[in-house]
């Protein structure tokens, strides 16, 4: 399966969108909006802001090996 590892986030505070590069290996906890400057945070339930707020998921759970930050 080919992986995207690139995904549009839109900001939750200003609504402005950012293309943004996903990390292969890892989850993004944090993203700060180069617009307003707002730190997103994942809602509750997501293990990534590309998961809450980006056009595509993180790789895991494109792969379906879950969520990376799941116990």
């Amino acid at each position: 399966m080919n992986v995207v590892l690139e995904s549009v986030v839109t900001c939750p505070s200003c609504g402005a969108e950012s293309e943004e590069r996903m990390p292969e290996d890892a989850c993004q906890f944090f993203w700060e909006c180069p617009s307003c400057g707002a730190v997103a945070r994942p809602k509750p339930g997501d293990c990534c802001v590309f998961c809450s707020y980006g056009t595509v998921p993180c790789p895991p759970v494109q792969n379906d090996d879950g969520c990376c930050s799941a116990t």
